[in-house]
């Protein structure tokens, strides 16, 4: 199977600078741009299927790439953003102010964190090496495309690739950016990361 691991297009304006990990937020003008490009980049390729995050930012970008081809967009509740939990929707800043001790651990170890009422970096990772899984029993060949979000494709690559959590951020994925991996006989083989369209 090859697998194209999408970050969602560009999120709205009035999302820039606030968790929004389960928060649904739409996409931006920028961001639609985006998806019109990645309908485009996808077009001439022959796709099994594509799959989105629950998130609309996922789904949005997702239905684009699939619109070319009449597929309909298949949900993978487990590849969706990490869930912030108390945090959904407030501002860095704000955090910051009210959480010094939980904001303070976030910036320096932020794959050590369990935020409150929500997730944990492992929590995530569990769940995304579960959902790929999943993928791999349903897709023994082919080109499966799948719109998700940054800590899911740092998680898929982290798994892949075997390095220590807290060297994931070391990894870009910009928005609508395309991360494609093969696996030959069973075994992963990253093709390329964080491609723009």
């Amino acid at each position: 199977m090859r697998l194209a691991l999408v970050r969602h297009a560009e999120t709205a304006e009035d999302a820039r600078g606030r968790c929004y990990g389960r928060l649904d937020v739409g996409l931006s003008v920028a961001g639609r741009e985006q998806c019109a490009r990645l309908a485009d980049a996808f077009r001439s390729v022959s796709l099994r299927s594509v799959w989105a995050s629950p998130a609309i930012r996922a789904r949005e970008t997702a239905e684009a790439i699939a619109a070319p081809h009449r597929l309909d967009v298949g949900i993978l509740e487990p590849l969706r953003e990490l869930d912030f939990g108390e945090l959904e929707g407030r501002a860095y800043d704000e955090i910051a102010v009210s959480d010094p001790e939980l904001y303070a651990q976030w910036m320096t170890a932020p794959t050590t964190v369990r935020f409150p009422g929500g997730e944990s970096y492992s929590d995530l990772q569990s769940r995304v090496d579960a959902g790929i899984a999943g993928l791999l029993e349903q897709h023994d060949e082919g080109l499966v495309a799948v719109v998700t979000h940054g800590g899911v494709v740092r998680a898929v690559l982290r798994s892949v690739l075997g390095f220590p959590a807290e060297r994931i951020f070391r990894i870009a994925v910009e928005p609508a950016s395309v991360t494609m991996l093969d696996w030959l006989d069973g075994e992963p083989l990253v093709r390329a990361v964080n491609r723009p369209v």
